[in-house]
């Protein structure tokens, strides 16, 4: 009889704050000893953070504790919770086919019902992709639920309707330092899009 591989539910909560405005999407956790912290992005080579810390207070290592090589999770909490910012994955639950964290040998064997969730978040009104495999099952989903989208080149948005709403879907690059991008150059997309001109130009 052949292997059958064994599937990995995702591990973490839904990051839903009741008046989220925004929705960051990733595909999938990294395995848990490559965590460093029990919250999204647990990775210490993940930039995310650092990201937000250079947009929003112009310090990469705001939500950084160096000694402890972790994050902040509480100062990232409460963060998130003020500026409306919601996070999930793409991903409800997988098989990982390499023993890694790369999108590219992860399978969805059960991607997560995204217009549930923008039904649940009333208030919500975009939605960030932070990697390829992420917005990629993210626009397959609205496909198959027959709301039709062009996929975002990067840095960029699309507009939809969902459930009478309008959405924007945007595309950022990912944040782990595999993507060929500096942590710099990261930040200033990043900074683009929360920015008025990004949307209202």
């Amino acid at each position: 009889m052949g292997h059958i591989p064994q599937t990995e539910k995702h591990p973490l909560r839904p990051f839903y704050p009741d008046d989220a405005q925004w929705l960051f999407l990733g595909s999938f956790p990294p395995k848990r000893e490559r965590w460093s912290m029990e919250f999204y992005y647990p990775n210490f080579q993940n930039d995310l953070w650092r990201i937000f810390g250079l947009v929003f207070f112009d310090d990469r290592n705001h939500f950084v504790d160096e000694a402890g090589k972790t994050f902040k999770k509480d100062a990232i909490i409460e963060f998130l919770t003020k500026r409306h910012i919601a996070i999930y994955d793409m991903a409800e639950e997988v098989i990982r086919h390499k023993d890694n964290a790369s999108d590219k040998d992860l399978e969805i064997v059960r991607p997560l019902d995204i217009v549930g969730v923008i039904q649940r978040l009333p208030e919500l009104r975009n939605i960030v992709a932070t990697g390829q495999k992420s917005l990629d099952t993210l626009v397959g989903q609205l496909h198959a639920a027959n709301i039709e989208i062009d996929c975002p080149k990067i840095g960029e948005y699309v507009q939809c309707s969902i459930l009478e709403r309008n959405i924007r879907i945007c595309r950022m690059p990912s944040s782990s330092r595999a993507y060929p991008l500096s942590l710099t150059k990261k930040a200033s997309i990043y900074g683009n899009m929360f920015s008025a001109n990004f949307f209202f130009n």
